[in-house]
């Protein structure tokens, strides 16, 4: 196993933080490494994803989310090929630090057989991929109006 962690604190509420960051729609105005996601952040639903970081081709997959917790957390389930061989669960979480601060969290846990061949390539190019949305996030967040905060859209 391979797990990749990141982290960015945000000078916003968590609400902010979960809003920007569900909704799939926007994605391609400002994700650098989730370049486009179609789907719902809803337990059991498929999404269709494409991603990767700058300078490299990117791909696209077809996770299941497994997990939900408003303005908390975040997860899916991907995989290439058979289950077993190369496995990705991928988690988004945000840990408040106050009324207006957030720690966002993006952790990947790599599972499978191919693993140990891609753990170089993952280091270097899912990390800066990782790094590389972390900030854009943040960037939005600070950018993003708060008048749609509790209108419901995920």
């Amino acid at each position: 196993m391979l797990e990749l962690r990141t982290d960015i604190e945000i000078d916003a509420p968590v609400e902010r933080v979960w809003e920007v960051l569900t909704d799939f729609d926007r994605f391609p105005d400002w994700n650098p490494f989730i370049r486009r996601i179609h789907g719902n952040a809803q337990v059991g639903s498929r999404l269709d994803v494409f991603l990767g970081a700058s300078g490299t081709r990117g791909m696209r997959f077809r996770p299941i989310v497994t997990k939900v917790v408003p303005n908390r957390e975040l997860r899916w389930l991907g995989r290439l090929g058979l289950p077993r061989l190369f496995d990705g669960e991928h988690i988004f979480q945000i840990e408040p630090l106050g009324p207006t601060r957030a720690r966002f969290i993006q952790r990947e846990r790599f599972r499978g057989l191919l693993v140990p061949l891609m753990a170089r390539s993952l280091n270097r190019d899912a990390r800066r991929g990782f790094e590389e949305m972390n900030h854009a996030l943040q960037a939005r967040v600070h950018a993003a109006p708060e008048s749609r905060i509790g209108t419901g859209k995920a």
